[in-house]
């Protein structure tokens, strides 16, 4: 079984001329793609699969699509499109966005890099001072700039927010960006789904999972904060509960603790997003059912990324 994952699709990114997404026309021909080539899971084979590893026989080889960070995009264009061919897919949804209008650091980050690119990475280091850092990652400051081109100034901006800035600083420095180039009213607008649209695709039988509740990396951050990110999200979205309780790992990390708290939330299947990736086995669904792989969009044809 193949699970897919998935996160922006989108026919433009209007006034982004940086950002990164998949393009609607080439989610399209993925589609046919999967279609004509291995088909799809069915709805009723993937809830039932915990309780009979029996099935796995039948979806063997098999696509399922995943989407991460419950955006705008899956309602508009995802979800009509995977009605029109009678398909399911998992939708993983960082339950604060349900509830604060306010733009996740994750997405404040890829929309600032969408609309004024990897130059940031310069401002940024000129905001901080190198106490903002990590104490093993003080090195970036010392010959940074010489050796970067575009597309490594965007890849390093992200690293610097989500591994090398101190995680409790790191909102704070971008309320600063997000002050100095925009607004964050202009990133949450038309962004997430709103509960109205989640339970559109939840009563058309779309499985709704959890991604965290903040989207924080959970190998920066303590097992109680782990515990409480897990215990709210699924918290919120009983509502939205199913046959099966799925989970993915925001930016695909999991920490020691991973495991032993998702088992206290009943989770049934929890999914990575690690390089080289894989088709899921049997004996990953019996002995690795935290850690069960998915392959980016990317590396199938029509999968690559559209810039502005």
């Amino acid at each position: 079984m193949k699970i897919v994952m998935y996160h922006y699709v989108r026919n433009n990114a209007n006034n982004l001329p940086y950002f990164r997404y998949l393009s609607f026309e080439n989610f399209c021909k993925q589609i046919f793609f999967f279609k004509n080539h291995f088909d799809f899971v069915q709805y009723e084979d993937f809830v039932n699969l915990k309780q009979d590893l029996n099935i796995f026989e039948k979806i063997k080889g098999k696509i399922l699509l995943s989407f991460d960070d419950g955006l705008k995009d899956h309602y508009d264009f995802v979800f009509p499109k995977l009605l029109e061919h009678k398909i399911f897919g998992l939708f993983f949804i960082p339950t604060q966005i349900l509830s604060r209008k306010k733009a996740l650091d994750v997405h404040r980050i890829h929309y600032l890099l969408g609309k004024w690119g990897g130059g940031l990475t310069k401002f940024t280091l000129n905001l901080i001072d190198s106490n903002a850092l990590e104490k093993d990652k003080k090195q970036l400051f010392e010959g940074y700039y010489k050796e970067l081109d575009d597309d490594l100034e965007t890849k390093n901006f992200k690293l610097l927010f989500n591994f090398y800035i101190k995680y409790d600083l790191r909102e704070k420095i971008l309320d600063e960006l997000v002050k100095h180039f925009c607004s964050d009213e202009e990133i949450y607008a038309n962004l997430y789904l709103n509960p109205n649209e989640l339970k559109d695709m939840y009563e058309a039988n779309m499985l709704i999972g959890s991604h965290s509740k903040t989207h924080p990396n959970f190998l920066k951050i303590s097992k109680e904060q782990e515990e409480i990110e897990l215990f709210d999200s699924f918290k919120e979205l009983e509502n939205f509960s199913q046959k099966i309780k799925i989970f993915s790992y925001p930016y695909g990390d999991f920490s020691p603790y991973s495991k032993e708290l998702l088992s206290k939330n009943n989770c049934d299947f929890a999914f990575t997003s690690i390089v080289n990736s894989k088709d899921i086995n049997k004996k990953d669904l019996k002995e690795n059912y935290y850690t069960l792989p998915r392959y980016d969009c990317n590396i199938f044809p029509f999968g690559k990324a559209s810039k502005g």
